[in-house]
């Protein structure tokens, strides 16, 4: 099968889509099929099955290349499909990269199948510049490529309570009608999107690590708090409102003596983190083998963000490294190999401190959670099978419609 990914991040940057994306790619190349990945690149690539497009010299949201124009990326797109011989399309995003190539996939009549990694609602209300103006004409550039017509978002939700939440929720909404079948990673996400109407088939399927991330990463290694040792607890992600990084430096300045916090990433909040002065090291924007490494000198993985990751990447790093997580967010519950992770019982520093001092006390459960890691680590393998399921249903479905 010839099949184009179509992604607005990808390397080298680092982030949860880059990682699903690099993944997705390995896998379905070693099962033999011919995969070419079309995004934004910040440097120029000389991989042939890499194809850069147009961005912008002006707008860097968050520091990653944004694909613009439009109407040059399809014309870019709808060339390369062609002569690629392109069987299915399979967007990764919801802005430009990914318009462009549903606009050149409708126009050679391909399936197209698109993966919702993630809450674009709050994505771009909290990293966007002056949201009150962009949000609005995003969701208007976006209608230009992709009719939101008839689309009715009700406020009768938390996350659809404002005005631009409901705006991104159409956009969502759009963006998966205008697709022949949609993959999200989480039952969480998949239930949010069916209760605002989603029409398009949708199906569950985790992302996973290709296996020469598990190469990497090596065999898992138990974790064990000695009497005398340094707690020593990581934090890695986008340093963004969203992923909250904020509260993991609230709760830095409270932890007792003998235990460390490493961060790893970089965004529009490394500078309040560092006026707040926190007890924390701050590495910035790292390799994914640096992240890896840093995973298999930790304790404790901690994740803040609350109802806004589907399946961070983080933690199926964390599980096949061996390595327990902290998280905030019940939904996340579903990611976390069964014992492997703990809960706080409130999302604050407050319920983090709190925890992290319980795990100080007693940390045996250290332990026990690194041993269920260990044993769910076959769960985060990526897997071919139910991506090709899904690609094959899209393309019988565009069959049959025409």
């Amino acid at each position: 099968m010839r099949i184009a990914l179509v992604t607005d991040y990808y390397l080298p940057t680092l982030g949860g889509v880059q990682t699903a994306v690099k993944s997705l790619r390995e896998v379905l190349t070693r099962a033999g099929h011919d995969v070419t990945v079309f995004c934004p690149l910040a440097e120029p690539s000389d991989d042939p099955s890499i194809v850069a497009l147009p961005i912008s010299r002006a707008f860097r949201p968050d520091g990653y290349p944004f694909t613009w124009p439009p109407r040059r990326a399809a014309t870019l797109l709808r060339r390369e499909l062609a002569e690629r011989r392109i069987d299915v399309v399979h967007t990764h995003s919801e802005m430009f990269a990914a318009l462009a190539g549903v606009r050149a996939a409708r126009d050679l009549s391909l399936p197209i199948v698109h993966t919702m990694h993630g809450r674009v609602d709050v994505y771009t209300t909290s990293v966007v510049p002056l949201p009150r103006v962009t949000v609005p004409l995003l969701a208007a550039l976006h209608s230009r490529q992709i009719t939101h017509r008839g689309l009715r978002v009700p406020a009768d939700s938390p996350y659809t309570a404002t005005l631009p939440a409901r705006r991104m929720w159409r956009l969502m909404l759009a963006q998966s009608r205008a697709s022949d079948h949609v993959i999200v990673p989480s039952t969480h996400f998949a239930r949010k999107l069916t209760q605002q109407g989603v029409q398009a088939p949708v199906s569950v399927v985790p992302n996973g690590l290709e296996q020469s991330v598990l190469d990497r990463i090596g065999a898992p290694l138990e974790r064990r708090l000695t009497p005398g040792d340094t707690l020593r607890l990581l934090w890695v992600g986008r340093l963004s409102p969203e992923k909250r990084p904020a509260v993991i430096a609230e709760a830095a300045r409270s932890f007792a003596p003998g235990v460390s916090v490493d961060v790893y990433g970089d965004g529009l909040s490394r500078r309040s983190i560092e006026r707040m002065g926190a007890p924390l090291v701050l590495h910035g924007s790292v390799s994914q083998q640096q992240v890896l490494d840093a995973m298999r000198a930790s304790h404790l993985l901690v994740s803040t963000s609350i109802d806004f990751d589907n399946q961070p990447m983080v933690m199926l790093e964390a599980a096949a490294s061996g390595l327990p997580v902290l998280f905030c967010d019940p939904d996340l519950r579903e990611v976390v190999p069964p014992g492997g992770g703990f809960l706080a019982d409130t999302p604050d520093a407050a319920g983090i401190t709190a925890l992290v001092g319980r795990l100080r006390r007693e940390p045996h459960t250290l332990t026990t959670a690194s041993a269920a890691m260990i044993r769910g680590r076959s769960r985060v393998e990526q897997r071919a099978d139910p991506v090709i399921e899904v690609y094959e249903s899209a393309m019988s479905a565009a069959g049959s419609a025409r």
